[in-house]
């Protein structure tokens, strides 16, 4: 009878949402990623992705003990229905744990992860951030800049135009408020954001790149516009996070 008991309580037990980080640049997670971390990863049987090589690729080298082809891979980005995202969530209500990845970095900044835990978070589960890097974080914390203070402005418009207004009001925003501004480009973008940011920004503004994060290549430097105008470093088509302050 208490058996019988038992099961039905664990059969009313829901699982959890973890949460999982994916090193900036290729490497053995355990560079990048604590032991507890990495355990969890080994222990989920079901992850939420955004691309399914960039997924089997980290779990092979974070030592999954299964065989990936018994893993089951849920595909999620920015072009996922509404309602094909609450559907992800019946395994959790099931009782099994689940792990959702970034393609690169923490889950959810700036990342379309965070559609599903904000469906988590209305359907009462519970959502665990497990600690990983931040190419974020990485860069305002080598930039020098104000780092208690700063604004994430994600990604800037595409068109030129669009974007110069763009960078316009975040100098506008430094000068007035002192916060570091924070952004990002699509890599095969960035050599254009450079030649706007240069153009537009006043020459005394501060601007950091933070490029190729956590790799070998890694280079961070925070200079003038001015100093930036007389040597444009080779951005494109490499991740970079730039910030603005002065």
């Amino acid at each position: 009878m208490r058996g019988s008991v038992r099961q039905n309580r664990n059969m009313g037990k829901k699982g959890k949402l973890f949460l999982i980080p994916v090193g900036l640049a290729p490497g053995a997670p355990e560079a990048f990623l604590p032991a507890g971390t990495i355990e969890v990863v080994r222990s989920l049987e079901v992850f939420v992705v955004e691309d399914l090589r960039t997924a089997r690729r980290f779990l092979k080298s974070a030592g999954h003990k299964k065989n990936l082809n018994e893993i089951k891979f849920l595909l999620l980005n920015e072009h996922t229905p509404q309602e094909e995202i609450i559907a992800l969530l019946k395994i959790v209500h099931s009782g099994q744990s689940m792990g959702l990845l970034s393609e690169a970095g923490l889950p959810c900044v700036a990342d379309p992860g965070s559609n599903l835990v904000a469906m988590a978070h209305e359907q009462h589960l519970s959502v665990v951030p497990l600690v990983g890097p931040s190419s974020i974080m990485l860069a305002l914390m080598a930039s020098g800049m104000n780092g208690q203070q700063f604004v994430f402005h994600g990604y800037l418009p595409v068109q030129k135009s669009e974007r110069a207004k763009k960078l316009r009001e975040i100098e506008i925003a430094s000068l007035r408020t002192g916060f570091s501004q924070i952004f990002i480009e699509t890599p095969y973008r960035n050599m254009q954001m450079l030649i706007t940011i240069t153009e537009v920004c006043r020459e005394s503004t501060l601007l950091c790149i933070a490029r190729d994060l956590g790799s070998d290549h890694e280079i961070i430097l925070t200079q003038t516009i001015s100093e930036w105008k007389k040597s444009k470093p080779d951005i494109h088509k490499r991740p970079a996070v730039f910030l603005i302050n002065h």
